[in-house]
Parts: C-alpha cells; structure tokens; sequence
C-alpha cells in the first residue's frame, strides 16, 4: 500500500555526495543510482532535509592521517574504535560536492558533519562519539516532526547510524533502501539491518 507522508514526516537525504560515488575518494558501488530515486521520492514530501560529509584536510578518520595505517583498518580513538577512511569529501572539494542531479528544491535545511578534526561523524543526529549533537533531535521536535524517512549513502555506516540515532531520540524511523547503497564492509550490511530491525527502524524495501 503506498504511503502518504503527513505532514509530520521528514525525508533525511544523507550524503549523496560525489566521494560516494563512482570514482569518488570513497566510492560506494553503484551510489549515483540512488540520485533519481531519491528524487522521484522527495517529490512526494514536503519536507526534506539533506546531509554532507565535510571534513577538513588531514581529519583523524583518514587513514593517511596516521603513518603506516591501511584504509579500512581499525584505530583506536578516545571516543572508541574507528575504521580508517581513504581521504574525502574534503571541505570545498568536488568531492564533497551534492551530486548536481538532485532535485531537492523543497530542501529547507542543510546539516554538515564531520567538520571537527578529531572526531568523526556519521549519524545526522551525534558525532561518533554518541555525546556531541548536531542539533537535529531538537530542530525536529520544535518543528513537530515524527516519522523520518532515510535513504542515502552508505546504507551501513551513516543511513545506519542517522536511522538508528532517530529511533533513540524517540522518532519512527524508516530506511528506503532502494534509495539507498552500502558499501558492505567485513559483513557490515548484516549487521546494520540487524541492528535497526531490533530497534524498530522499519527497513522499506522501495518506495
């Protein structure tokens, strides 16, 4: 049965940037095949909300940031542990750069993450030190708002994590994840539907 967004609903567009997709300095496979879903979706809300990865150069999370580290190894932060990324979506870069075929002319508000050097973020909620806010959680219950709908990139990591972060902030929470990819990192697709499903994050198939 289709669903009809209210006008409590909020469709939270997550980092549909160009270092997510092909040839991108972190590529998820097949990212950019999410833009015309995302936007043939957003036609059916009044309210959208988009993300960006915004990192300066020489963030903690890179693992040129750190001698001899691999990309995709695990190091050690005071905030816990953090798989190292190649480097991207550096602040003014193309890379971190929305992809120009999003059509999100309804978009009435931007949140950029992972701005702060020594720690990552990849929830739209907290950085990933599940302390620091980035003010979302407050801007949605002043606006009165208490479904939001994810989709974005990546399914495992910020979809995740954003989706996730929602639900303890006491929002529904859905993923659409035909408008969404992962990059599926040592089984972390799994493991991120089985967290979500068991704090009742709806995962929607296609919208």
């Amino acid at each position: 049965m289709p669903i009809t967004p209210l006008e409590t609903d909020l469709l939270l567009v997550i980092d549909v940037q160009y270092d997510f997709c092909p040839g991108g300095g972190l590529a998820v496979a097949d990212g950019d095949a999410v833009v015309p879903e995302v936007n043939r979706i957003a036609r059916d809300f009044a309210h959208v909300l988009i993300t960006q990865d915004w990192h300066p150069a020489g963030h903690s999370s890179f693992a040129s940031s750190h001698e001899g580290a691999a990309p995709f190894s695990q190091f050690s932060m005071p905030y816990g542990a953090q798989t190292l990324w190649p480097d991207h979506c550096v602040q003014g870069t193309r890379g971190a750069e929305l992809h120009d075929g999003l059509e999100l002319p309804q978009a009435e508000m931007m949140i950029r993450k992972g701005y702060r050097t020594e720690i990552d973020s990849y929830s739209a909620f907290f950085e990933n030190d599940q302390k620091t806010p980035t003010g979302l959680a407050g801007y949605l219950r002043e606006r009165g708002f208490q479904r939001v709908f994810c989709v974005g990139l990546a399914t495992d990591f910020c979809v995740r994590f954003s989706a996730v972060d929602a639900r303890k902030q006491g929002f529904e929470a859905t993923v659409i994840e035909s408008a969404c990819r992962a990059i599926d990192l040592e089984g972390s697709l799994a493991a991120a539907k089985s967290e979500m499903t068991g704090l009742g994050v709806e995962l929607l198939e296609s919208w």
